[in-house]
């Protein structure tokens, strides 16, 4: 089977999985519930917000962690925002395990010495040259 096929054949596959039409169901539920929606996004900026400091070295203050843990929790005792964090959950979790497929089937023909090369920066003649 040619591999464009394949992926065309994946896709189609994927749309009609159980994991993206509930995840779609549960997408169309949380946007026709506008508290439930807002409650989500404000959920996602201040975690997205704790994460960017956190990464850029800056102190998290307790508070703040206590103040992301309540949204959470807020969150998830909200039925139409939990089952859609649960649904995008579950398709995250599949388009995961096909990307390892894929990754494990592109490792048998990828040569790692080459590929490094390529992403350390190095030219070819900088290697030839060690």
């Amino acid at each position: 089977m040619n591999p464009y096929d394949a992926a065309h054949a994946l896709a189609r596959t994927l749309r009609e999985s159980a994991e993206f039409k509930e995840m779609k169901e549960a997408q169309a539920e949380l946007k026709a519930d506008q508290t439930a929606y807002k409650m989500l996004l404000d959920f996602r900026k201040a975690q997205l917000n704790l994460q960017k400091q956190k990464l850029s070295g800056v102190e998290v203050s307790k508070e703040q962690e206590e103040k992301v843990d309540r949204l959470s929790q807020i969150v998830n005792m909200n039925t139409t925002a939990s089952r859609f964090l649960h649904a995008e959950y579950r398709a995250a979790v599949l388009l995961q395990d096909i990307q390892k497929i894929i990754g494990e089937a592109a490792e048998e023909i990828i040569d790692r010495e080459l590929t490094a090369m390529m992403t350390n920066g190095e030219s070819e003649e900088e290697h030839e040259q060690e």
